[in-house]
């Protein structure tokens, strides 16, 4: 499939159905953007150095247990054209938002220009990665944050066939709201198909106007099996 295919079925998602979930329950789901061939080519990049610039044992800094990597640039012709597609869908619901919740940073049309942004302030390290755990593995629940410039959605698209590869590593969401108990939800993405959700808070509305509820995310327990995922993270790191 050719990155202008995958250009075509992001732009086929129901997008408005896909907000009105993210807006009712804090995420929403795609249909799969990349076929099971897609799936397999970027999992084979996974053990070839030269496609990243960092790995990250999550056991040795108390995250998990499994281990990431950050792509290194130029990204993989595939996660670029996925980045900048999904970006394009977003941004609007990332403006909204931050309006909602009565904040400044307004984001620009193109992921370009919000990349540029991101590289003034010293952010210019990628941030898309890819995620592995073996049996036993799990990622504590946390946030992606790298620096003053954040966007406030990401994705994680699932590479591995849950139906082949592993049992269990739902995908979990917890949702801090204020003056009440946690709220969590675990999430089982099929082969190809995208999480979107808030990297740290969304607006919900209130009595008074909208309210922030603080957002971390994670991945519960493997428990046969090998589980990989590309996270697409917008912002660049420090």
């Amino acid at each position: 499939m050719t990155v202008e295919t995958i250009a075509s079925r992001v732009a086929g998602c129901d997008w408005a159905q896909l907000r009105t979930t993210l807006e009712e329950r804090g995420y929403g789901t795609t249909a799969p953007l990349l076929t099971p061939e897609q799936c397999a080519e970027l999992t084979g990049l996974y053990d070839q150095r030269e496609h990243f610039r960092s790995r990250v044992d999550m056991a040795r800094l108390r995250f998990g247990v499994g281990e990431y990597k950050y792509f290194a640039a130029p990204l993989p012709p595939l996660v670029a054209t996925l980045r900048a597609e999904l970006y394009r869908r977003v941004v609007a619901i990332a403006n909204d938002w931050m309006t909602a919740l009565r904040l400044a940073p307004r984001f620009p049309g193109e992921l370009g220009e919000f990349l540029a942004q991101c590289h003034r302030t010293g952010q210019v390290k990628p941030t898309p990665l890819m995620l592995r755990y073996a049996a036993g593995g799990y990622n504590c629940l946390h946030q992606d944050l790298y620096g003053e410039m954040v966007f406030p959605l990401q994705f994680t698209l699932m590479l591995s066939d849950p139906a082949r590869d592993f049992d269990g590593g739902e995908f979990l969401l917890v949702e801090q709201r204020p003056r009440a108990q946690s709220r969590g939800d675990a999430v089982a993405i099929a082969q190809g198909a995208a999480i979107l959700f808030a990297t740290r808070y969304r607006p919900v509305a209130g009595t008074r106007g909208a309210y922030r509820v603080n957002v971390r995310h994670g991945v519960s327990r493997v428990g046969r099996g090998s589980r990989i995922t590309l996270g697409i993270i917008f912002h660049d790191a420090k």
